[in-house]
């Protein structure tokens, strides 16, 4: 696939899921972030597999830069899932 193609559907990617994001309401957000962090993953996964079969320093530092990305978006979603789950437990008192 040459590099018009490869810019065609990242832009096609973009739009869509631009248009997907602005269409859920916000109290489905930090759920969706938790389907999203898979996704990151998988993301993480075909990073490193291309940095190991790049052969040049452009695909190595691409690929760098979708590993970093990908991992700040699993990270995040974490933080942002497990902040909202606290919300939902009970506070234990400890007794003096």
């Amino acid at each position: 696939m040459g590099i018009v193609d490869s810019l065609f559907v990242f832009v096609l990617a973009m739009l869509v899921g631009f248009e997907v994001i602005t269409k859920v309401p916000p109290t489905l957000h930090t759920p969706l972030m938790s389907g999203a962090n898979a996704i990151s993953g998988i993301t993480i996964v075909g990073a490193l597999l291309v940095a190991a079969h790049s052969d040049s320093p452009l695909t190595e530092v691409i690929a760098f830069v979708a590993i970093v990305m990908a991992t700040v978006n699993v990270v995040g979603g974490f933080l942002v899932t497990d902040r909202m789950l606290q919300m939902f437990r009970k506070e234990t008192r400890k007794k003096a």
